[in-house]
């Protein structure tokens, strides 16, 4: 069993040491963030993601996971090393800010006293690599260690991380150490998994082209979606369809309001900023970010057209983190839409099983309710951001009787319009035909 020192307890960091810990390998997590290992020391994970507190509570106990904010403890004896640190959008535009990917990269230079293999499991421009090796090879000097270094982009999903983990598509490496990339690939062989190997600017490229493919399916059915509206056609019957088309399939053909959290938006965006600086026109790229903030804009004006104005209105959400099973609310497309009902003098009050905290914080003046049927008290509309479980089988007879007004926005095509316009609500979904003209 190998010793691995994992970089940043994020959902990347904290999935990638877990799963790594509960297939046999002794793991440190390390992070700088001193609050946030003293919590993991004491059983509080930073994130909700399932299956993930009861994987960690039984590889602590069983002593191969620990947490620690000293890179002298976390690489003592480890033979791998995971850099896996946020890269945010930056400040100045659409590429990725490298400061924490930096300044992890100084500090193993700084703390290394023994041969290892660095593994880069953190989202970074093509090229990353290469720059991450020049820089510890300029702090290391002419003195030992050696060291090598690994892309090993990751693909998980929030929501669904440990099972993307442990049950992967692929794995993907790029090294120019042949060796020190067959010894990563000895890591998830256990995992049965296609595993390629390439060099590091490939490798790098495959994890922006998949995010970006990914981002322009759900921009994609959304115009159809659109177009859909304008010439009376059922999304849900044109996506199923195309998606019988072994060519096409079905993944990411739900149209509603949009991508959001912390990968789509930043990778896309840097995956233009990279063409752009190489001198490449990415028309696409430009494209799809355009159509999903659109779809954000067409919610508003749906409620805004629906209700004959927005001021003064109680808009009822449901749904606040970027996806369902997640409690993150990075670029989540239901904060957009409450920012710009606010802007239009409406308040809102919501509620998410999960993401209420972090929108809270983010957002003061949202106002939260205990349930969905206390958030829909008194609204004048119901718009669904977030499609989690528990809204799928609301009693909406209650919801009517809480409801000041009918409008529903059913912004994931999740309920059944016919069903609700009958019980006497005004229904508008994503590319579907309004009830009462069917």
């Amino acid at each position: 069993m190998a010793k691995i020192c994992v970089i940043g307890t994020g959902y990347v960091g904290l999935v990638t040491g877990t799963c790594f810990s509960d297939m046999g390998h002794f793991v440190t997590c390390l992070d700088i963030d001193e609050e946030r290992i003293n919590n993991l020391n004491v059983g509080i994970l930073p994130i909700f993601e399932a299956g993930l507190k009861q994987l960690l509570d039984i590889n602590v106990e069983a002593g191969r996971l620990k947490f620690t904010t000293s890179y002298t403890k976390a690489l003592q004896d480890a033979e791998f090393v995971f850099i896996a640190v946020g890269t945010p959008t930056s400040d100045s535009g659409g590429n990725a800010d490298l400061q924490y990917v930096k300044k992890a990269a100084e500090l193993i230079a700084e703390n290394l006293d023994h041969d290892i293999i660095i593994v880069n499991k953190s989202t970074v421009p093509v090229g990353t690599g290469e720059w991450i090796t020049e820089l510890i090879s300029e702090q290391l000097g002419s003195n030992t260690p050696s060291f090598s270094l690994v892309s090993n982009p990751e693909f998980l999903r929030e929501g669904t991380s440990v099972n993307d983990f442990m049950n992967p598509d692929r794995v993907i490496l790029g090294s120019a150490d042949l060796e020190a990339m067959d010894k990563v690939a000895n890591l998830y062989q256990v995992l049965r998994a296609p595993i390629m190997t390439t060099d590091i600017r490939t490798s790098e490229m495959i994890k922006y082209a998949s995010n970006a493919f990914l981002a322009t399916r759900i921009s994609y059915i959304n115009e159809i979606a659109n177009i859909c509206d304008a010439l009376g056609a059922n999304v849900r019957e044109v996506a199923r369809g195309m998606g019988m088309d072994k060519r096409i399939g079905s993944y990411f053909l739900d149209a509603g309001l949009g991508w959001g959290g912390s990968c789509l938006p930043k990778d896309v965006k840097a995956l233009a900023h990279m063409a752009e600086s190489a001198g490449a026109t990415p028309h696409l790229m430009h494209a799809v970010m355009e159509i999903n903030q659109n779809q954000r804009i067409k919610a508003v004006q749906n409620l805004k057209n629906a209700l004959g104005t927005l001021k003064d209105k109680r808009i009822c959400v449901l749904g606040l983190s970027f996806k369902p099973n997640t409690d993150d609310t990075r670029d989540a497309p239901a904060l957009d839409i409450i920012q710009m009902l606010l802007e239009n003098g409406t308040s809102v009050k919501a509620f998410d099983p999960q993401a209420m905290p972090a929108s809270k914080a983010m957002i003061p003046q949202l106002l939260l309710g205990q349930d969905p049927y206390d958030a829909a008290l008194d609204s004048d509309a119901l718009l669904l951001a977030t499609e989690w479980n528990a809204f799928k089988s609301l009693d909406f007879t209650r919801i009517k009787e809480n409801m000041r007004g009918r409008v529903i926005i059913d912004g994931r095509n999740i309920w059944d319009g016919i069903a609700l316009q009958k019980m006497g609500f005004i229904y508008i979904g994503i590319g579907v035909p309004n009830p009462k003209n069917l």
